[in-house]
């Protein structure tokens, strides 16, 4: 029996995307009739947007938000997509606290979303990651988290659209690992169909040259796959960097 480290709610609903809207919403065909879906994910979404590709939807919790579901999964010439971009971070959590998170099993504190100290930003700014592990006689290990949806010949490549936000994070663990401290990139490839990793030089150069600086310079890199359940996700294996 499958017992996935991060469990939906609530079953699953399927449905027709029909389009997006704005950064927000998409719009999609259930039970005969279109209804408004919320997407967390902000991304070009690239190769997944199809008018007619089957979704999966959860139901949100709340009855009085404005859209009752939230986007979950969106089918892709015969592979299901995972667009959540939450996920990464609920995952990286669950696994953390099954000892399932092989970089981090020494470590005995995880903080999400934590606040960088102004000694350790770039040029003092405020700034964030999403991961910061602590205790168990390690050194301290930031980490930020990324959903990763596009793949090309089974090789996974993130960002789908140019991102100064994911530039900004490079340079900040660049940094921090200048200070001796470890720094790291979770990367969750939410499909079954890569078995190697890269950053698409194609979309954001920049992005990919600062992806291997900061691998040359000891960031740590970590693509995971995806086991999909009907009922959750169970984080996969570590695939490998390929350079092109």
């Amino acid at each position: 029996m499958n017992n996935p480290l991060v469990k939906y709610a609530t079953p699953l609903l399927e449905g027709r995307f029909l389009r997006r809207y704005k950064r927000f919403s998409v719009e999609a065909q259930m039970h005969g009739q279109a209804v408004w879906v919320h997407t967390n994910n902000t991304g070009a979404m690239q190769g997944l947007l199809a008018c007619g590709n089957r979704v999966l939807v959860s139901k949100a919790a709340n009855p009085a938000r404005k859209m009752a579901y939230t986007l979950e999964f969106i089918e892709a010439e015969g592979v299901w997509c995972g667009v959540n971009t939450g996920m990464p971070n609920r995952l990286l959590k669950a696994a953390f606290e099954a000892g399932e998170l092989i970089f981090a099993r020494d470590y005995t504190c995880l903080k999400m979303e934590c606040a960088l100290p102004a000694e350790l930003s770039l040029q003092g700014e405020s700034s964030r990651l999403d991961a910061f592990f602590s205790g168990g006689g390690q050194p301290d290990l930031w980490c930020e988290c990324k959903n990763v949806t596009l793949v090309e010949n089974g090789v996974a490549r993130f960002p789908d659209a140019a991102t100064l936000r994911g530039r900004k994070h490079l340079r900040q663990l660049m940094r921090l690992r200048s200070e001796g401290l470890r720094a790291a990139c979770f990367f969750l490839v939410q499909r079954c169909d890569a078995t190697a990793f890269a950053p698409a030089a194609a979309i954001d150069p920049e992005y990919a040259r600062l992806f291997w600086a900061a691998v040359d310079n000891g960031v740590e890199m970590y693509p995971y796959t995806t086991t999909i359940y009907e009922d959750g996700l169970d984080l996969g294996a570590i695939i490998p960097l390929k350079r092109d």
